[in-house]
């Protein structure tokens, strides 16, 4: 139960850094595509965050060298892809939809939600073999 809820803390604090990072993009560049380019720095500054809190609190994954951790780092990346566009996905569903800056965030939390669900499984499964 105690790791279930860092989980859930972790992932709260990854959505806020995901959220205010296309918040604050969406602020400083408004042209063309500004809704993909804030998705995308949200999307790098949540994963950099969930990494290093799901490897270091939840899996207790402690890196033998640099090449480990790059290796790491990219399997976590790389199952994230089908958790991204779920959420993307959803966040953009909710754009199109309601067509509200404050509707399309609803949607990246509803989708960031499912998505950390089915991640944890696959991180367990696939990325943090070796750890505790």
């Amino acid at each position: 139960m105690y790791l279930a809820i860092k989980y859930v803390i972790f992932a709260v604090v990854a959505t806020g850094v995901n959220i205010a990072c296309q918040d604050l993009t969406g602020r400083i560049y408004v042209g063309m595509f500004s809704i993909y380019l804030s998705m995308f720095v949200g999307t790098l500054a949540g994963l950099a965050v969930k990494y290093v809190l799901d490897k270091k609190y939840i899996f207790y994954h402690s890196s033998k060298n640099l090449a480990d951790d790059g290796r790491m780092f990219f399997l976590y990346t790389f199952m994230g892809i089908f958790t991204t566009l779920l959420f993307w996905g959803s966040e953009l569903g909710f754009e199109y939809v309601f067509h509200t800056k404050s509707m399309r965030y609803v949607g990246a939390l509803l989708g960031l939600g499912v998505g950390y669900l089915v991640k944890y499984q696959l991180d367990k499964r696939f990325v943090f073999t070796e750890s505790v």
